[in-house]
This record gives C-alpha cells, sequence and structure tokens, in this order.
C-alpha cells in the first residue's frame, strides 16, 4: 500500500467534527479565446470531440451540463446539427497520475495535533458545487501554487500522486467553420474521477463566459451556498 493511502486510512472522529465545516473547491486554470456574438436566438448543437464518445451514457452526461450553461446564457439548443447556428465539440479527459513529494509542519510541533489529525494537510472534507462527496480528505486540496510546497518550517514529509485533468470546449459557426470559442479547463487534483472532475471544470469554463479573449484565469468552484470568487 502506498504512503499516500495509507494515510487515507487513518482518520481521527475529532478532527472531522473540528473540521466539518471547512470547504475547498477544485483549483482550476481557463484559458479562453473568444469572437462569441451576444445571444439574439443562435441555436447550437453538441458534439464530442472523440468520435468514439458519440451516443455514450458519460459524454451525455457532461453535454447536459454544458447545455444548461448555454441556454442559461441565452442560446438555445437545435434540434439538428444542420439547423444549429453553432456546433459545440467537447473534450475531457484526466492522465496516468504522477508521484509527487510534498512537506508540512511536523506533528511533533509544540501545539501537538497528532500526526494525521487537525493541521496534517491531506485532513479536509470536500465539497463541489454538485454535492458534498463526504470524505475526509480532499482530493482537490493540492491545486495550483500549494502554500505546503517550500515553506521554511516543513519537518514531515508525504508521497501522493497527482492527476492533471483537462476540458476542452471549442465552438465553432456552422455556416463557414468559423471559430468562435476556444477555451480549455485545466487542473490539478488528488483524484482521477471524471465524474467528480469534469462537472468542476465545466463550472469553472462557464464562469465568467465567454471571458476576455487570450486570458488565462485562475478560477475555484465555490462550496454550495456560497458566492463565486
Amino acid at each position: 500500500m502506498s504512503i499516500s493511502k495509507k494515510l487515507l486510512t487513518i482518520a481521527a472522529p475529532a478532527a472531522l467534527l473540528a473540521l466539518s465545516a471547512c470547504a475547498t473547491g477544485l483549483p482550476t486554470k481557463v484559458t479562453r479565446f473568444q469572437a462569441m456574438p451576444a445571444p439574439q436566438g443562435q441555436s447550437f448543437v453538441i458534439q464530442p470531440a472523440d468520435p468514439r464518445d458519440r451516443g455514450g451514457l458519460e459524454f451525455s452526461r457532461y453535454a447536459d451540463l454544458v447545455r444548461r450553461h448555454l441556454i442559461a446564457q441565452g442560446y438555445s439548443e437545435a434540434p439538428s446539427p444542420r439547423a444549429a447556428t453553432f456546433v459545440v465539440e467537447l473534450d475531457y479527459g484526466v492522465d496516468q497520475g504522477k508521484q509527487e513529494v510534498v512537506t508540512y509542519p511536523s506533528a511533533r510541533g509544540a501545539f501537538g495535533y497528532g500526526p494525521f489529525g487537525y493541521g496534517h494537510p491531506f485532513y479536509r472534507p470536500y465539497y463541489s458545487r454538485y454535492g458534498y462527496f463526504g470524505r475526509a480528505y480532499s482530493p482537490f486540496y493540492y491545486g495550483w501554487n500549494d502554500p505546503f510546497w517550500g515553506s521554511p518550517f516543513d519537518r514531515d514529509v508525504s508521497v501522493y500522486t497527482v492527476y492533471t485533468s483537462y476540458l476542452d470546449m471549442d465552438i465553432k459557426r456552422t455556416a463557414d467553420g468559423q471559430s468562435l470559442f476556444e477555451g480549455t479547463a485545466k487542473a490539478r487534483s488528488r483524484t482521477d474521477d471524471l465524474q467528480t472532475l469534469v462537472p468542476n471544470l465545466v463550472e469553472a469554463m462557464f464562469t465568467g463566459f465567454p471571458g476576455n479573449s487570450g486570458e488565462t484565469v485562475r478560477i475555484t468552484v465555490p462550496p454550495p451556498g456560497r458566492d463565486r470568487r
């Protein structure tokens, strides 16, 4: 069993209660290039970038999330690609993961919180906009620019696996194939579960949609009941 998996098997009930109100989202880098027209009755269809996903149940779930966001923006869904003003192409995935090392303040410090309880970087419940996942350890915790990396007060070391996930969304005008939107959302996490990751990536992609062309922004989807930042 890997060190990270061993850490995930240990939980302190008192610390869990102390941290039950804590929440963290999925830190995501979103890059968008866009020339989207203002909504004026345009319609769209959503298609997978990978033909093998066509008609797939998993793809349909993610496409429905995108569909709802586009409708909220003021566009409408077309009955067929021929009748659509835009074609929205989606691609998503996650890599095989890479082992990394993180250092964190020693549990032997003056406050004596214990080796895997309060204060340990792995110990944190987590949420997403789509519900509370109820685990003691947040797979989203290690995002971009983690504050524990490189601290001068580090004492202990843990090895864990980090995964990089992505969502690509391209929108083209059906009349002439002109590209109107090219967006990529990328995130690093300690989970490779696409059913957890993709909804958050979609939410990040549509935060401030369509965005400023050529700009890369960092977005963290907030827990339920909190405002976006």
